[in-house]
């Protein structure tokens, strides 16, 4: 499984995060790996969160290539830093997806420690 699958499905498992309280909105990635398009959307609901693969529409819409996606999974990329220098596209709202980097490890391997089925 890839880190950006892993880091998916940890949302969906942990369903809630009380940092996210207050926002009500979408935001959907955008992942392309040369011609291929992979699509996740999450959507947030007062603090739950539901993750799909969908390519619906979202009030916020994220551009990224795997290979970013990939290192901002395993706490290799801060998302501010990889908008600021271009390898990241925002639509919608850009305070929602500042938001949403809080959900990224902030350290390699960081994901791994926190998952209890990782044995680690």
């Amino acid at each position: 499984m890839s880190a950006t699958s892993a880091f998916f499905e940890h949302l969906t498992v942990a369903g809630q995060d009380p940092r996210f309280s207050k926002v009500c909105g979408s935001v959907r990635f955008d992942i392309r790996d040369d011609n291929h398009l992979e699509q996740w959307l999450l959507d947030i609901d007062h603090g739950r969160m539901r993750v799909t693969r969908s390519g619906g529409p979202a009030t916020t819409v994220i551009q990224v290539s795997a290979q970013v996606a990939e290192a901002m999974a395993r706490g290799e990329v801060n998302g501010l830093a990889a908008i600021t220098r271009g390898e990241i596209m925002v639509d919608g709202d850009l305070a929602l997806a500042l938001r949403i980097g809080r959900l990224f490890p902030r350290e390699p391997g960081a994901l791994q420690r926190n998952d209890p089925d990782s044995g680690t």
